[in-house]
C-alpha cells in the first residue's frame, strides 16, 4: 500500500511515542530550560492539523521523558533568531521572515535548524546563508518527524533502509529526496544495533 502524507496526519500525537520506545529507549531524554521560547503564539498561526502536531511535539519535548533523536537542545529548540542576531530568509532569498514566522524544533547535526513555518511545512534553516532552503521542505511536522525518526533508526543500525525506502519515495518530500541534502542521501547505518522491520 502506497504511503501518502495524509496517512501520517496525527503521527506526532498518536504514533511517535511507540516508535521512540521501540528504537531509542536507551537514549538520554531531551531536556530544555523552563524559559524556552513558548510555542503558543506559533500555534495560533498554523493550520489546525499543524497546530495539533506542534502542540503534541512541544508537550513531549518539555516533558523531560522524550528520548533524544533530533539534536533537541536549549540552543536548537525554540531558537531566538532575533535575540541571537540571526536573519531568516525564505527560499527565494528575498522574503524576510521573523521569529513570528518560524519555530525551530531541532538541529541537523551541522548547526542548521529544522523549523516549522507558518504554513505548516518544515524546512531547514542554514546558519551560514541564514535561509530556509526550498529543497529541504516537508509538507508537515507529522511527515517530517515520521521521516526523521526512521532516518535516525537506520543510521543507528536498528532499522533496515530497505524497510522504509519505498515509503520515503512514495511520500515525495523534497527534504527526503533532494540529491544533496535530502535524508535519503545519507540514510545508511553508522552504528551497531539489532535491526528490525518498520
Amino acid at each position: 500500500m502506497t504511503l501518502t502524507p495524509d496517512d501520517l496526519v496525527g503521527y506526532v500525537a498518536n504514533g511517535l511515542d511507540a516508535d521512540l520506545a521501540r528504537w531509542f529507549a536507551d537514549r538520554p531524554p531531551v531536556t530544555v530550560p523552563a524559559g524556552t521560547r513558548p510555542v503558543a503564539p506559533m500555534l495560533d498561526r498554523l493550520p489546525p492539523t499543524a497546530a495539533t502536531a506542534l502542540a503534541a511535539f512541544d508537550q513531549r519535548v518539555r516533558s523531560g521523558r522524550m528520548p533524544q533523536f533530533l539534536d533537541i537542545y536549549d540552543w536548537s529548540y525554540g531558537f531566538d533568531f532575533a535575540g541571537n542576531d540571526c536573519g531568516i530568509l525564505d527560499a527565494d532569498y528575498e522574503t524576510v521572515l521573523t521569529d513570528d514566522d518560524v519555530y525551530s524544533v531541532g538541529a541537523d547535526g551541522g548547526g542548521n535548524l529544522h523549523v516549522v513555518l507558518a504554513n505548516g511545512q518544515v524546512g531547514l534553516w542554514f546558519h551560514e546563508e541564514e535561509v530556509v532552503e526550498g529543497g529541504t521542505r516537508f509538507d508537515s511536522l507529522d511527515v517530517f518527524v515520521w521521516s526523521v525518526v526512521r532516518y535516525h533508526a537506520v543510521r543507528a543500525g536498528v532499522l533496515d533502509r530497505a524497510a522504509v525506502e519505498a515509503d520515503f519515495l512514495s511520500l515525495g518530500q523534497d527534504g527526503a529526496l533532494e540529491p544533496e541534502v535530502g535524508l535519503l542521501s545519507s540514510m545508511k547505518a553508522t552504528g551497531g544495533g539489532e535491526r528490525v522491520r518498520a
